[in-house]
């Protein structure tokens, strides 16, 4: 992940490599644990957003805004899954603020991710607390407001995911597939959850 400064669209193809090459290696974990709370194909969506992703990294725009919406378009075509749109509504959210820009600061990050999560919390109806992706998302862009690096960024929404996901694994689900489950989600990781921090783990490769 680059440093200090900002960063381009080279960066965030050089990280969506990453992110692309650890989904391969989670797939199964995904899978097993959506499998206990959901439908048991949360990694093969990731795996396929991903591939699709990665098959344009090579002529991913320069505008950042461009580049992020080719890689939400990249998630909507080969999920059909909730999460998949989810994650693409979020992409496409935060590709609105960077339209016709070719660097963005580091600064500006934590302003994306609350850009995605308001986004997300509208299209699937969740609220915080619900044991959601949108838990931690909401964790990662209060933690990193005024991180000025891509390593202070990283490590700071790392640390922030870790310590919802701590905090949160004790509680049931209360919103989607895994609320028919009720008190046997109490103890386990959402599923959406680790996604995300499988994500930053990704980038955290190399």
């Amino acid at each position: 992940m680059a440093g200090t400064g900002g960063f381009d669209s080279a960066a965030l193809a050089e990280g969506l490599g990453r992110i692309a090459r650890h989904m391969e290696v989670v797939a199964e974990e995904l899978n097993t644990l959506d499998g206990q709370l959901g439908d048991g194909d949360l990694g093969i969506t990731m795996v396929r957003g991903s591939r699709a992703v990665s098959e344009g990294l090579d002529d991913l725009p320069a505008d950042l805004g461009r580049a992020l919406m080719t890689v939400a378009q990249g998630f909507t075509k080969t999920s059909g899954s909730s999460y998949g749109t989810l994650l693409a509504t979020g992409l496409m959210a935060a590709a609105k603020e960077l339209k016709g820009r070719e660097q963005a600061e580091w600064t500006e990050v934590s302003g994306l991710l609350r850009t995605a999560f308001e986004m997300m919390r509208s299209r699937g109806k969740a609220s915080l607390g619900d044991k959601t992706v949108l838990d931690v998302l909401d964790a990662a862009a209060t933690a990193t407001e005024g991180c000025d690096s891509g390593p202070a960024v990283l490590a700071a929404a790392r640390a922030a995911v870790a310590e919802t996901m701590d905090r949160m694994r004790s509680e049931p689900a209360k919103i989607g597939r895994a609320r028919i489950f009720g008190e046997k989600s109490v103890g386990m990781d959402d599923p959406g959850m680790l996604a995300f921090r499988r994500i930053l783990d990704g980038l955290s490769e190399g």
